[in-house]
């Protein structure tokens, strides 16, 4: 009867090592509200009507949102889009600090559709590209669907996985 208690609890500690040795993951599902791009560089193509490139900065706010249990803040997105027409396409890193001061490094692709040079919808598709804190080599990809506001502004519904490292 001993050993069979032994083995038991030699499984049961096994197990829970082999359990805390395993990243911890899971699901984000966040809402962002974004300023008007500022400041926004745009060269027009020669000879190209409606066609440009753009550089721009975005100020963002979490509306809501966590990850690994803690609240999303704040971010900023630095982009490069190309604009032909009513069509938008470009990439972007977003730098985003959580409410603990921990940060997330995150690169984007995206389209979209504009109207009278302003961004109406569009969506992007994010990878984790670093972080640090709790989120050192955190790994985590997703995508985010966006909405432009009459003012410039932008507002973003994003949902994703996460893992983080050990």
């Amino acid at each position: 009867m001993r050993a069979i208690v032994v083995v038991t609890l030699a499984s049961s500690l096994a197990a829970a090592a082999a359990a805390a040795q395993t990243p911890a993951s899971g699901k984000t599902a966040s809402a962002w509200k974004c300023a008007a791009p500022n400041p926004t560089h745009a060269v027009p193509v020669a000879g190209h009507a409606n066609h440009a490139y753009v550089v721009s900065s975005i100020q963002c706010t979490a509306v809501k949102g966590e990850i690994a249990g803690i609240a999303e803040k704040s971010g900023v997105a630095t982009e490069f889009v190309e604009v032909m027409g009513d069509k938008a396409k470009g990439h972007g890193i977003f730098a985003e600090t959580l409410a603990n001061g921990d940060t997330l490094t995150v690169s984007y692709e995206f389209t979209g559709t504009m109207k009278n040079q302003q961004f109406q919808s569009g969506s992007n598709k994010w990878t984790v590209m670093d972080g640090t804190g709790k989120l050192k080599g955190a790994k985590g990809q997703g995508t985010c669907t966006a909405k432009g506001g009459p003012d410039g502004s932008l507002n973003f519904d994003c949902t994703g996985t996460y893992t983080l490292a050990q």
